[in-house]
This record gives structure tokens, C-alpha cells and sequence, in this order.
């Protein structure tokens, strides 16, 4: 357990003691300690129809989130690594009951049964996959509902703000924001879900999604090449930079496909293959083309009606090019779509820059927890007691939550740091990553004496910045701050 992490402990158990004779609050608070040993959280959010539930369905390899042609998501919807498949409603008013666990055409359905989903607080749903031992995903509806209620569950659940008026932490450590173009309303969500209070002023709890990527140039074959560009180009927009960490491009409906493809599947798509090249692109034009030539086909109109739900034209597209190309068994075409998804891509975003920095995410939460406890006393009296001294301590000493508040700065822009060295001096922070190879800029397998020696190398350049005198306080302090990190990464190895 990290220095941050026993810390944090100690405050919430203080806080706990402090708190004895409130029920509600100590309950409140042990809930915050059981989170610190719980999976990091990860909320997926976006507009109706964004694709998030098939995001998740990806992530997770299995199809536990229904999609379908309407709006799916109407609760907020966990999902959690268990022993065996199970799922509990939890209402508003009255106590947790289980669902029936069933399953259609390979897909997970849920039924709510005669309870209204604006009288259900959340969905919990146990699912065994290695996927969600290190994360828990939350599902959550549309923020762009037709439906006022159902955006507005999305919007209490990562903005709770907007419910109390105070600082109150969201129970998500981090978030994954699936859009299609950076739209006003998609900044103003972003905006809002940034913390308020003791660890603020930082976007890297937050990663966007250009989802649907291969609906990008027409669905064509190299449509996601044009979509990674269009991610490039937002990753270096100053106004989604200062909202959060990166910006990926994802084809979720193939990422999901190759991670649930069946044999079948694999067969048909091998007959529509031994068509000619230039008759199938013709087929491929439209929907109801693919569907007529169905009628003279060994691939009837019925397979490919089932190949578009689940392929879409752009993945069949995609597919057959492939299987000409030599995936001539489901695996390697699984394999293939999957690398050519963007999926692999979004992994390791999600493990570099939220995995690594667990604890940092983690007790960030549980301050803002007893931050938001303390607050709720009447009069300043409570804040200023022993256990915010300790609060106060803790972020004063702790450089994790320094590297998170100057990582904001410099991505809003309010903070520079050196013009040559400003990429350098962000990695070193933890841009790309926590671990000392990503930090340096090497390679995961670099060994111990390649990465003392760049550090070494990193602290020198850093230290001469630090003491320049031609740049101003906050470029200086910024500078010391990249030092810091240096020397802790020499401490770390030793």
C-alpha cells in the first residue's frame, strides 16, 4: 500500500471516530473505506445512442448491456466482477431484490419487472470476467434524452452539485466520455464533472471517446485511419485538453463483435467473401441493397440482417476484405477486427492513466468525501478543526496531488511550462502515464540502469529550468514541481 493510501486510511478512520454518534455519516464514511479496496470505478457517459453500452459490452468481452435500436440505458447500471452472474435492483425507497438472470441470443437482458425505472436508484449487476477484477464500469443513460428524467440520473450520479449545492464527490473515480465532435454540451459536461474542493483544477480523471469511428468518410475500409487523425487534432485542441486526458477513436460495434464473433458468423462472411469484389461493394452501398441480394444468394436476406445487427456494413466490409486477405479462421479475424477497433488503443489509456494511478484516484475520492463532511457543519467551525488540518497536510505533502493540480494547470493553459521542453516536462508529471518507463519516455522493458540514467539526465535539464532566471514564478514553481517528480522517480528505483 502506497504512503498516499495509508494516509488517506488514517483520515477516514478519524473521521469515522469523530463521527460516531451520526449514524448516517459514519455509515456514510465506512462505505468511503471500503471503497479504497474496492476496483478503481469507471463511469462510461455520452448522449443517447453514443454507443456506450456497447463500449462496455467490449471492455467486458461478453454482451452484459443490452443495445438495441432504441435507448437501452435507463438506470444506472454497475457492473462488478463476481463469482456467478447475478443482478440487483436498488430502489430509491425499500430494500435491494434480485432480478432473474436470463439470456437472449447470447446477450444478457434485464426486466425490470413492475418497478418504474425513475423509482430505481442503480442496477448492480455481478459478472465473472477477468475484465472487471481491476474495474468496476458503470453504465449510465443518456445525457441527451429525449427524456429530462433519464438524463438527469446521468448528471446526479456524476455531478452531485447539482442535487445539494455542495461538494459532494461523485462516486465514480474516473469517467469515460464517448462523443462524436466536441459539441457545447459535451464541454459542459465535461466541465461539470470535474472535482470541486480539496483535489480540484485537473482533467485526469477523464478520457474522451470519438465513438462510432468507423461511421467516419462513409464507413469506409480506412475510415478509422481518418478517425485517428480527427482524434489527434482534438488531442491538440487547448479547450478539450483542459477537459480531459486524452482523446481516442473507437469503432465499438467491431470491438464488441470481435470480442463475442461466433462460428457462424465467420462462415457466412467467408461466402459473401467468394463474392467479387466489385458485386459485394455494390451490395455494401446500402442497407436494403445488401438485404435485396440476399433473395439470389446462399447467404440469405434472413444471415444478413443478423450480420448487419451485428457487423454493421462497415465491419462486414472490413471482414470480408480480411478473410481475402488470409483470416481464415474466426480467431484471427476476432484478432484482427478487435487491433483494427481501436479498442487496444483505449486499454491501455484506461490502464496507463487510470490503472497506474489507482491510489492516487482513489484517495482523491475519499478526501473529497470527509472534505464534503466537514463542510456540511454549520458555520466554519468544523473545517478548521484537527481532522482538516490533517486533510490539509496531507494534499500539502502529497507531490501525487501536485502533479494532478499542475497537470490541470498546464492543460488549461493557466500554467506554461518551457516552450522546448513543455512535452517533456507534462510526461515526466505522469501524462502519459505513472510508471517511471512511461514518465522517461521508454520502453516498458527498459532496464534499471537505462531508466536511472534518463532520470538522472531529466533532472539536471529540469533543475537548470528550475533556476531560470529569465522565466516567471509560476513557469519556476511549475519547473520545481517537474524536479520533484524526478527525484521521485530516482527514488523509486533505488
Amino acid at each position: 500500500m502506497s504512503g498516499l493510501a495509508t494516509a488517506t486510511r488514517r483520515v477516514l478512520l478519524l473521521a469515522i471516530d469523530a463521527h460516531r454518534h451520526e449514524p448516517e455519516t459514519a455509515r456514510w464514511l465506512h462505505l468511503q473505506l471500503r471503497r479504497l479496496d474496492e476496483p478503481l470505478r469507471v463511469a462510461i457517459a455520452g448522449k443517447v445512442k453514443a454507443g456506450k453500452s456497447t463500449l462496455l459490452n467490449a471492455l467486458v468481452g461478453e454482451q452484459v448491456a443490452p443495445t438495441d435500436a432504441g435507448e437501452c440505458t435507463r438506470v444506472v447500471t454497475w457492473y462488478r466482477d463476481g463469482a456467478t452472474p447475478r443482478i440487483v435492483l436498488h430502489p430509491r425507497d425499500g430494500v435491494p431484490r434480485p432480478l432473474p438472470v436470463r439470456r437472449h441470443d447470447g446477450a444478457l437482458t434485464i426486466d425490470l419487472g413492475a418497478t418504474p425505472a425513475e423509482q430505481c436508484e442503480r442496477l448492480v449487476v455481478d459478472w465473472p470476467a477477468q475484465s472487471l477484477r481491476s474495474t468496476t464500469l458503470i453504465d449510465t443513460p443518456g445525457i441527451a434524452s429525449t427524456s429530462k428524467a433519464v438524463s438527469q440520473r446521468t448528471v446526479d450520479f456524476l455531478d452531485p452539485d447539482s442535487v445539494d449545492g455542495r461538494d459532494t464527490p461523485t462516486e465514480a473515480d474516473a469517467v469515460v466520455y464517448l462523443m462524436r465532435h466536441v459539441h457545447a454540451r459535451d464541454a459542459a459536461f465535461l466541465e461539470a464533472f470535474r472535482d470541486r474542493g480539496v483535489a480540484r483544477a485537473t482533467a485526469v480523471n477523464a478520457v474522451a471517446v470519438l465513438s462510432r469511428a468507423d461511421e467516419i468518410g462513409g464507413g469506409r475500409v480506412d475510415a478509422m485511419f481518418s478517425a485517428r487523425n480527427i482524434a489527434a487534432r482534438y488531442r491538440a485542441d487547448p479547450t478539450v485538453r483542459g477537459l480531459c486526458q486524452n482523446v481516442v477513436a473507437v469503432a465499438g460495434l467491431l470491438a464488441q463483435t470481435g470480442r463475442t464473433l461466433r462460428q457462424a458468423e465467420h462462415t457466412a462472411l467467408k461466402a459473401l467473401a467468394r463474392t467479387t469484389r466489385d458485386d459485394l461493394e455494390t451490395e455494401l452501398l446500402s442497407v436494403d441493397r445488401f438485404l435485396r441480394a440476399g433473395r439470389e444468394s446462399d447467404v440469405t436476406a434472413e444471415v444478413r440482417q443478423r450480420l448487419l445487427t451485428r457487423f454493421g456494413l462497415f465491419g462486414i466490409r472490413l471482414s470480408t476484405s480480411l478473410i481475402r486477405q488470409g483470416a481464415d479462421s474466426p480467431a484471427a479475424l476476432a484478432k484482427e477486427l478487435v487491433d483494427r477497433s481501436g479498442l487496444r488503443e483505449l486499454e491501455q489509456v484506461l490502464h496507463t492513466q487510470f490503472g497506474e494511478r489507482r491510489d492516487v484516484l482513489k484517495a482523491r475520492s475519499a478526501l473529497l468525501a470527509v472534505d464534503a463532511v466537514l463542510r456540511s457543519g454549520d458555520g466554519a467551525g468544523p473545517r478548521q478543526g484537527p481532522l482538516a488540518r490533517e486533510i490539509d497536510r496531507i494534499l500539502a505533502g502529497a507531490h501525487e496531488f501536485t502533479e494532478l493540480r499542475l497537470l490541470g494547470a498546464l492543460r488549461s493553459g493557466a500554467v506554461t511550462l518551457p516552450t522546448r521542453d513543455a512535452d517533456d516536462g507534462e510526461r515526466l508529471l505522469g501524462d502519459a502515464g505513472a510508471s517511471p518507463a512511461a514518465r522517461l519516455g521508454l520502453g516498458p522493458d527498459a532496464p534499471g540502469p537505462e531508466l536511472a540514467e534518463a532520470a538522472y539526465t531529466a533532472l539536471e535539464r529540469w533543475q537548470r529550468h528550475m533556476v531560470n532566471p529569465m522565466l516567471g514564478r509560476s513557469t519556476t514553481d511549475a519547473c520545481r514541481a517537474v524536479v520533484r517528480s524526478c527525484e521521485g522517480i530516482l527514488a523509486g528505483l533505488g
